[in-house]
């Protein structure tokens, strides 16, 4: 046995580990059904919460069962954000001991860093994001047309904006693992940046659901940010 891996004083069999692999997942999808249920006890606090960014318009149900439809996504949703953290603990504890030191220092910190970002571009999407590209929309042609509406198509809209804002903010977690692997040095990041800033507008206009250039600027305002500051932190791993 490798004395740098992380493992139990007697190795375990393939019915052992497909055992503690079965309670692993049992543990997260009982807490995944928990969460949703609890967040249907909750549904009109998470809904108002939902509308908050688009303060002063009207949400209309155009379709028999639409606003109950939409209900169960946001049950859905919400149960799968607040498991993700148990689920990621799960992988974690389970691979751990099958994995050198080495190893452990570099995918343990990835997977912890990926959740809190991707949770920091939800929360980014939330504040920053969707009250710009929502305060765009209302605002354009308000003296003209009263902003009315479908609740099932604002949400889409909200729920895709912050699931990307969120996957764009793995972007650091991507440059470590790459700088780890010695597959791209720091220096060669830094000397790309002319294309990183195209890369990152085509994203900008990509990832953003909405199609005013403030909010798209905005988004590919965060990735540079986050591009360059995964730059920094392989810069002190002297990677």
């Amino acid at each position: 046995m490798n004395k740098n891996t992380y493992k139990n004083d007697k190795e375990m069999s393939i019915s052992e580990h497909l055992h503690e692999l079965r309670q692993r997942v049992l543990i997260t999808l009982l807490l995944f059904g928990i969460s949703t249920l609890s967040s249907f006890c909750l549904l009109k606090k998470l809904t108002l919460f939902l509308q908050y960014p688009a303060h002063g318009v009207k949400f209309l149900q155009l379709a028999p069962g639409e606003y109950f439809f939409v209900s169960v996504k946001i049950a859905f949703y919400t149960g799968t954000l607040l498991s993700l953290p148990i689920a990621i603990y799960q992988i974690i504890m389970f691979i751990l001991p099958g994995l050198t030191g080495t190893e452990a220092t570099v995918i343990v910190p990835s997977l912890l860093g990926s959740i809190c970002l991707f949770f920091g571009g939800i929360l980014f999407g939330y504040t920053v994001l969707a009250p710009a590209a929502l305060t765009f929309f209302i605002s354009y042609g308000a003296d003209i047309i009263e902003p009315i509406w479908s609740f099932e198509q604002y949400f889409d809209f909200i729920l895709l904006l912050l699931i990307s804002t969120g996957l764009a903010f793995q972007v650091p977690i991507i440059q470590i693992l790459l700088g780890y692997l010695n597959i791209v040095s720091s220096k060669q990041m830094i000397s790309a940046w002319k294309y990183i800033i195209v890369i990152a507008t085509i994203l900008g206009a990509v990832l953003t659901p909405s199609t005013d250039p403030f909010t798209q600027i905005l988004m590919s305002f965060a990735i540079l940010t986050l591009y360059f500051s995964g730059i920094g932190i392989l810069i002190i791993l002297k990677k």
